[in-house]
């Protein structure tokens, strides 16, 4: 049998968007490896690669891998389902889609997807043309990274963050609220690099991610209180005349109320609220102030709370605070994807969609038409894909009971039999990234990478531009984009990439390789060869999008349910991919001291509940788990629980004033033997 390695990019939702080399034996993968600078032209992967993505084959040739179209043919969630052909697949989405249009109007229709593999074809390209063409609702896409994207936008512009590269030219380090070691880990030899040059690093974080060798401070701080921890340092430094001052009139505004409200958070004041230490919030204070280049890790854990936009807020004003911009190795990093930018009117022209906007993390209360919640017209037909909402929406039980509905026509358009193909009514068969061309932009690495297939797609699978350009034809839409081919789609995309102002090269994205920046130079110094990405080329320390309150704290307390639970990334699974095979047995993490009064032991199999859900599972404890914290592991589907539930049968569907974004971490729960 034939053997060849093809190179090809990771398109999973993680900051890195490895390279990859993929050895295809008689048209099966065979293996999958990390890419190199030299074969893939990525400066980061180096060779290595997450576990995830090292067994992503068994995704592609698992039993439960959608290969056909299929209609339902018992109740919903039953999984009862018969194939049929794409043409009857069609017909029917056609059809059906054209009833709710004439009974209720097009924005009874309600696209709803996420980043799923983080493509530019396949999210945010031809569908979104295809439901504004029609008249389609349009969705809040709030799960993730909602609230932190519009902070990011309105401080700095998305202005790109300090590369990985750069961080062992820093001497002072914060991670607040990641785990490089689990989704990110391309940025940990940097760090490593960066200790031994002599770096100060902390963690800030429920969770101890990281050995005594590694840094040398963790926070752990109680979920939702990133923000007054945050407001703390910040008055620190007021107090003690620190404040970059020059830095602060010249390049910024909105100062003044930032520091108003952090003159209500003294160190002992925060210390309770956020449950810490005072005198290890003095320490990073002091080491943040007393060293340069300084610069913090951003992560996505603080924005998923009441108080997550304005956490993350106070956090990246931090570096304008105290004058930590302009050296390499100084600053923050976020989402890096804002350094690379695709104007789509120049691709589909000005194309007005402007009908009303449905927050994706409240879809179960907006299905069941719960007070508050209630709208005209009613959500009468659903396109799920690129995400799996019953496993990941808050307010699991309420979403199931919205799926579950009959007179709710639900598509999904998916790789294998998720918690939510389960509801459907039609399933489509979709590629994985292994299966198509695509084109990744990196959010964390500064590569825009090319997808190219390594094997023919599994069954009938087809990629989402494929599907809605043809859904597009048999609605009778006569717009050009949807006669477009792949091999198009790819051109119009690559040909319109700005990266940092230079054009992309559409060549080596067909091969799929990757191409990095000129900022000049490979790596951007922030407010340096990259400015805010704003008219003003300053930073606004006090966004509008913060709301009437900015920086207003509001802790979330339950008497009745007094552990707060988080639901982190690990190892095997950063999202609900791969679910089918990873947590064969959900398990709930907890400090030995909770469990010891709750008479629980190392496997005990115990309820997690509150007056929302429960989920039964074993207990699994651990010391790097904060007192007063619970977790389950994120992602996970219904079928590892004992009683098919996970973590968000616990979470709230309440949102945050800051974008609507979804606010997890509020869950708060009680744990007791089962």
């Amino acid at each position: 049998m034939a053997t060849t390695v093809v190179s090809t990019t990771c398109t999973m939702d993680c900051p890195d968007a490895c390279a990859l080399q993929v050895t295809v034996t008689g048209g099966r993968i065979a293996k999958i490896s990390g890419g190199t600078e030299s074969s893939n032209g990525h400066p980061n992967t180096n060779g290595y690669i997450c576990d995830k993505i090292q067994r992503f084959d068994r995704r592609v040739y698992h039993a439960d891998r959608l290969l056909y179209p299929m209609r339902r043919s018992g109740p919903k969630g039953s999984g009862r389902f018969t194939r049929i052909t794409w043409d009857e697949a069609f017909s029917e989405i056609v059809a059906r889609f054209q009833d709710v249009i004439a009974r209720y109007g097009a924005e009874a229709i309600l696209p709803y997807h996420y980043g799923g593999s983080n493509g530019m074809l396949g999210n945010g390209f031809l569908d979104s043309f295809f439901f504004a063409r029609l008249g389609a609702s349009q969705l809040a896409r709030t799960l993730c990274a909602a609230p932190a994207s519009e902070v990011s936008m309105g401080m700095y512009g998305k202005m790109p963050g300090v590369a990985y590269e750069d961080y062992p030219a820093a001497k002072c380090i914060i991670i607040w609220g990641a785990n490089p070691k689990v989704a990110n880990i391309h940025l940990m030899p940097y760090l490593r690099q960066a200790k031994r040059n002599g770096a100060f690093i902390t963690s800030v974080n429920p969770v101890d991610n990281f050995s005594a060798q590694e840094i040398d401070l963790h926070i752990p701080v109680y979920p939702g209180a990133d923000l007054p921890l945050a407001l703390a340092m910040i008055n620190y430094w007021r107090e003690n005349g620190q404040l970059a001052n020059d830095f602060l009139a010249a390049h910024t505004d909105g100062a003044e109320t930032l520091l108003e409200e952090a003159a209500r958070w003294p160190i002992e004041r925060a210390a309770a609220a956020a449950r810490v230490n005072a005198s290890d919030i003095v320490t990073l204070a002091r080491r943040y102030a007393e060293l340069s280049p300084a610069v913090v890790r951003v992560g996505w854990g603080p924005e998923r709370n009441l108080n997550g936009g304005q956490a993350i807020a106070a956090i990246m004003a931090m570096p304008a605070l105290m004058g930590k911009f302009g050296l390499r190795g100084g600053g923050y990093t976020f989402s890096n994807s804002g350094a690379a930018k695709i104007d789509t009117k120049q691709i589909f022209g000005d194309v007005p969609w402007t009908t009303r906007t449905i927050n994706m993390s409240r879809i179960g209360q907006v299905l069941m038409d719960d007070p508050g919640d209630r709208i005209s017209p009613p959500i009468r037909a659903m396109f799920v894909y690129n995400v799996n909402p019953v496993a990941t929406a808050p307010d699991q039980n309420r979403v199931i009971a919205g799926f579950s509905r009959e007179e709710v026509f639900t598509v999904v358009h998916e790789q294998v039999m998720t918690d939510t193909c389960l509801y459907a009514d039609i399933l489509l068969p979709s590629v994985t990234f292994f299966e198509q061309y695509e084109i990744k932009r990196g959010y964390g690495s500064y590569i825009v990478g090319g997808v190219q297939p390594v094997i023919e797609p599994c069954g009938e699978a087809r990629s989402n531009e494929q599907v809605f350009a043809e859904l597009g034809r048999r609605m009778g839409f006569r717009d050009e984009p949807f006669t477009w081919d792949t091999e198009t789609c790819m051109k119009k995309v690559a040909e319109s990439f700005v990266m940092h102002g230079r054009p992309a090269d559409p060549a080596p994205l067909f091969s799929g390789q990757a191409q990095t920046y000129d900022f000049p130079g490979k790596t951007p110094t922030q407010f340096g060869n990259a400015m805010p990405q704003n008219a003003e080329r300053k930073a606004h320390l006090t966004p509008a999008g913060l709301g009437p309150h900015p920086y207003e704290y509001h802790p979330v307390e339950s008497a009745e349910y007094p552990l707060a639970l988080i639901s982190p990334s690990n190892s095997k699974m950063i999202s609900s991919t791969m679910g089918e095979f990873n947590y064969p047995e959900l398990f709930v993490t907890l400090n030995p001291a909770d469990a010891a009064s709750r008479r629980i032991l190392e496997g005990s199999l115990v309820r997690v509940f509150n007056e929302l859900g429960e989920v039964v599972c074993r207990a699994n404890l651990s010391e790097r788990l904060r007192a007063g914290v619970a977790a389950i592991p994120k992602g996970a589907w219904r079928k590892s629980s004992r009683n098919g539930q996970t973590s968000n049968a616990l979470s709230p569907a309440h949102v945050n004033v800051v974008a609507g974004g979804a606010c997890y971490n509020d869950a708060r729960v009680q744990v007791e033997l089962a």
